[in-house]
């Protein structure tokens, strides 16, 4: 009896050991990621390979008002995506429009998509484990599939859990980290127009013996008749040297 008891507790330690691991694994290889699209390739490829039932994965998202699969690990995702779009009927945009994880252990017997069930059997698929996720910047699914009947078992279907609510975390580091590298750039972008626009200041300040003021003025001028970026007309000035068009002289 002992013997059994510590048999049992072993088990369930190795059972936790591995699941520990796999979310540090998962948590690992998501946030290594360096911005969205990036992040969505990794989210199916990990579904693929962390649970044991399914044969290919995808991504339903909602982008623009539309419900599109721009991610997925084969073709025949699409293809059975877009059964679910062609019929408004699915386990996938259950998932997206309920929010509610949707199991279908088996097509062929399944009765709440009468269209959509038959086409995907056709197509060969028996399976479909969808999750919903959703984010500051997108809200979807995580749609798992397998050619077999009752292919995700409980501890799959944990995993899969796990792995949609790493995604979402994952996915809003992402977009955070492109906001930050795009607010960085717009940074640069400012200083570098500011230093063209001092530059062509000090030429025309030298040239025509004005004030900064003055030169700013022929700048914003010229910027308006010639219907370009204030930025534009200051790098032609440092680059060639000469005076801007500012259109026909003003009457004093």
């Amino acid at each position: 009896m002992a013997d059994s008891t510590e048999e049992a507790r072993r088990s369930d330690t190795d059972a936790v050991s591995e699941i520990t691991g796999i979310v540090t694994q998962t948590a690992r290889i998501l946030f290594s990621a360096r911005g969205v699209t990036e992040t969505l390739g990794r989210v199916v490829e990990l579904a693929v390979e962390t649970v044991e039932g399914c044969d290919f994965a995808g991504l339903m998202l909602i982008e623009g008002g539309v419900v599109a699969t721009p991610v997925f690990t084969d073709p025949m995702v699409g293809e059975i995506d877009d059964i679910q779009r062609e019929y408004g009927e699915g386990p996938c945009l259950n998932a997206v429009s309920d929010r509610i994880v949707t199991y279908a252990d088996d097509l062929e017997r399944e009765r709440r998509w009468p269209r959509f069930s038959p086409r995907a059997v056709d197509a060969g698929i028996r399976s479909v484990l969808a999750l919903p996720f959703s984010g500051d910047e997108q809200r979807g699914a995580l749609n798992l599939y397998s050619r077999y009947p009752a292919a995700f078992g409980v501890v799959d279907r944990g995993k899969a859990v796990v792995l949609a609510s790493l995604a979402t975390l994952a996915l809003f580091a992402a977009h955070t980290y492109e906001f930050e590298e795009r607010r960085v750039e717009n940074l640069h972008a400012a200083l570098h127009t500011r230093e063209l626009i001092g530059q062509a200041e000090g030429i025309l300040m030298q040239r025509e013996r004005i004030t900064a003021m003055e030169a700013f003025d022929i700048l914003r001028r010229a910027s308006q008749h010639l219907n370009v970026k204030l930025r534009e007309v200051a790098r032609n000035v440092v680059e060639t040297g000469e005076g801007p068009d500012t259109g026909p002289a003003r009457n004093p």
